[in-house]
């Protein structure tokens, strides 16, 4: 089992960045696949960005070239750093782990851009 808290959101004006943190209770080293999920009252959470123990990246479209997703093994942590964010990119951020056997989930961090 693992606990993962997100921070680093917040309120941020459009075309600026955000980077997202979220920390693991434990080694994510062999964790197959870390990702970054967002959700927005009334949709279902859409996949934004995914990072395998090999350190292949995932996309989602709407994403692509402006957002990085990253981790560091050593302290636990995989980041997303957003950058040029839009309106549209307002969401509740959530980091989830996937082992393979279970899926774990963090608390999510709110973000806002405002235009």
């Amino acid at each position: 089992q693992v606990q993962l808290v997100e921070s680093g959101g917040g309120l941020v004006q459009a075309g600026g960045s955000l980077r997202l943190s979220c920390a693991a209770s434990r080694s994510i080293f062999s964790i197959n696949r870390m990702g970054w999920y967002r959700q927005t009252p009334g949709k279902q959470r859409e996949l934004v960005a995914t990072i395998t123990s090999g350190g292949s990246r995932n996309y989602a479209d709407s994403v692509k070239g402006r957002f990085t997703i990253s981790r560091d093994n050593a302290k636990n942590t995989v980041y997303l750093q957003m950058n040029s964010l839009k309106p549209e990119d307002t969401a509740v951020y959530y980091c989830a782990a996937h082992p393979g056997w279970a899926d774990y989930w963090g608390q999510g961090t709110q973000v806002t851009v405002s235009s």
